[in-house]
């Protein structure tokens, strides 16, 4: 339920009204968040403008809070907005909210599921070679040689296959995660 009660005040804007909405749709606003900035400042209320526009109340300081946000788009911003983070496998806010932390595989347009499949691939392998060393240690504990020679390539292989794994996988987090951290 909503308990906030607007204050509200009605103007003739006298031949103002198709400027003043051209103007708010120009900066992506509504009308009375353009107006209510226009009458802070003349009023001369420093910091009116860190206060949150429908609830004139003082934003919410911790980055965990969820705010429900509007934002004003055209009809083809919105399409190519949804069409990107559908592309992303994210919400369009959670898609919104890494292009704004910067996390690199968004900014740069690369594909992240295709980062994702990739390093699921790569701890598939990672997972085969599992096995395939605990079967060689079985084989060995027994005496096996013969058997156990056929993993020789896999060994002489191995810590490259291994640095490749550890490179995909830091290079994939690191393009999934914001700049700066």
């Amino acid at each position: 339920m909503n308990t906030h009660t607007p204050d509200f005040v009605t103007v003739d804007m006298r031949g103002l009204k198709a400027a003043l909405v051209a103007r708010a749709q120009a900066q992506r606003v509504s009308v009375s968040v353009l107006v209510r900035g226009a009458v802070a400042r003349d009023l001369g209320l420093d910091g009116f403008g860190e206060l949150d526009p429908i609830t004139n109340q003082a934003s919410v300081a911790t980055g965990s809070a969820h705010v429900k946000l509007f934002i004003r788009m055209t009809t083809l911003e919105v399409d190519r907005l949804t069409s990107a983070a559908r592309a992303a496998g994210l919400s369009r806010g959670a898609y919104l909210a890494g292009l704004i932390a910067g996390i690199p595989v968004l900014t740069t347009g690369a594909n992240r599921s295709d980062h994702l499949k990739g390093l699921s691939v790569s701890c598939a392998e990672l997972s085969t070679l599992s096995r395939n060393i605990y079967h060689l240690t079985h084989l060995l504990r027994q005496g096996e040689v013969g058997p156990a020679l056929y993993y020789r390539d896999m060994l002489d292989t191995l810590s490259g296959d291994v640095r490749r794994h550890l490179a995909l996988a830091s290079g994939v987090l690191a393009d999934l995660r914001p700049r700066g951290q």
